[in-house]
């Protein structure tokens, strides 16, 4: 083998490394994921000597409440999905059926390219809890639905215990919420479209009529569809970069021992 040949075994060999390299950096530098909000406490501990500071996020409370066929359901029913959740009622005369149109172009631009048929995202789920529960009854949710064409497979509208739900939105949602006492303008509800991970944790809160808010929505739905489990690990986790080498050193090692016999023979 003449040194030509063992030159373009190395690069062959340097090409592959020195890319992937490359590409994990820049993936690692440009690739934001939605921020987590509602911290709950800090924890410290010493690993290697070192001091790490980790932070506990908020993770929502179980809830039970009632959809708009009837059906009870809780978080344990939209296990393993990103949830996008937002509050309306029924006799609203504002913003509630814009909110709703809104949710529902959301809904019908995120689709899963990877299935065959059907492209609904099985990844994800929709909610739209009442801040009238007394007057907003499985009945009237469903003629909402209809009204808004709204697939129940894919997106709930809620409704069940008011001091329940009222506790959740301001206390664990952080939102502003306040009861009218029953007159429809008088109520003061939020109009955030809010982001659930599969963790119960909430990455953002978008405004649910600006487009430009909606849109960085989309992103970070998609985004949060390709987060991991930070407890999941994979087989390979961390051992990418060992396997590289090792490739890289078997590549090195039998272009040496091709030359070296080589040269012997000759």
């Amino acid at each position: 083998m003449n040194k030509t040949a063992l030159y373009a075994i190395l690069l062959a060999a340097l090409v592959p490394l020195i890319s992937y390299l490359i590409v994990k950096k820049v993936s690692d530098d440009t690739i934001l994921m939605p921020r987590h909000y509602l911290p709950d406490s800090t924890t410290t501990t010493i690993r290697d000597g070192k001091k790490y500071t980790d932070t506990v996020w908020h993770k929502l409370p179980s809830i039970e409440l009632t959809n708009q066929l009837g059906h009870k359901v809780t978080w344990n029913d939209l296990k393993g999905k990103v949830i996008i959740a937002d509050f309306f009622f029924t006799h609203c005369p504002t913003i509630c059926p814009a909110l709703t149109s809104n949710m529902r172009r959301l809904q019908q631009s995120i689709t899963n390219a990877q299935r065959v048929g059907d492209k609904t995202p099985d990844f994800l789920h929709f909610i739209s809890i009442s801040i009238d529960p007394e007057r907003d009854s499985v009945p009237q949710l469903k003629h909402w639905a209809d009204r808004f064409q709204i697939n129940p497979e894919q997106w709930w509208l809620l409704t069940g215990d008011k001091k329940q739900i009222y506790d959740f939105v301001i206390n664990d949602l952080k939102l502003g919420l306040v009861d009218g006492h029953g007159v429809d303008t008088s109520f003061i509800h939020t109009d955030r479209f809010v982001l659930i991970d599969t963790n119960l944790h909430v990455r953002g809160y978008y405004r649910g009529l600006d487009t430009a808010e909606l849109a960085n929505l989309s992103t970070d739905i998609i985004l949060l569809s390709k987060e991991k489990d930070p407890k999941a690990r994979s087989f390979f986790a961390g051992k990418l970069q060992i396997m590289a080498v090792a490739f890289l050193s078997a590549i090195i090692g039998v272009g040496l021992l091709i030359y070296i016999l080589k040269r012997r023979k000759s």
